[in-house]
């Protein structure tokens, strides 16, 4: 459980109101990981949604090769900003994997607890896909602009 003064103090759960806050952080916890350290792989079940409260994550796609595994970055995380969005997309599987770009602290909410308040919530589950659609389409452009610049 965390505070959910903690919680304010994010863009991603603007508009909220004071007992939504309080339902959220009482699902949601504060973790730290070193840095390099994965917070999930790519296929993993998608058991948490993540806001990143300090340092940086990269997101990268692992490709497994007759020869070994390479990597390709997909995108970096900055702070204030969610991420492990699959936990609001079926089939609920990380399809990128998540590692510390320096150390790095996270508050990770329940997934599924999180979809159960949203769906009896109505207020609180249009708030939080508003965020979700909105992060999404932040990475589709992202994605594109790199797609716009292999062409070239």
């Amino acid at each position: 459980m965390v505070s959910p003064e903690l919680l304010r103090r994010h863009r991603f759960f603007g508009g909220l109101r004071e007992d939504e806050l309080a339902a959220i952080a009482m699902i949601a916890e504060e973790c730290s990981y070193p840095n390099a350290g994965v917070i999930f792989r790519e296929g993993e079940k998608a058991s948490r949604l993540y806001i990143l409260i300090s340092g940086a994550v990269d997101l990268i796609y692992e490709i497994h090769r007759a020869d070994g595994m390479d990597t390709s970055y997909v995108g970096t995380i900055n702070t204030g900003e969610p991420f492990g969005l699959s936990a609001f997309v079926e089939p609920y599987a990380f399809n990128a994997t998540a590692r510390a770009h320096g150390p790095v602290k996270t508050l990770a909410i329940d997934a599924h607890a999180l979809r159960a308040l949203t769906e009896l919530d109505c207020h609180l589950g249009y708030t939080v896909m508003r965020q979700v659609a909105v992060a999404l389409a932040e990475r589709l452009g992202f994605a594109r602009a790199q797609l716009a610049a292999c062409d070239q």
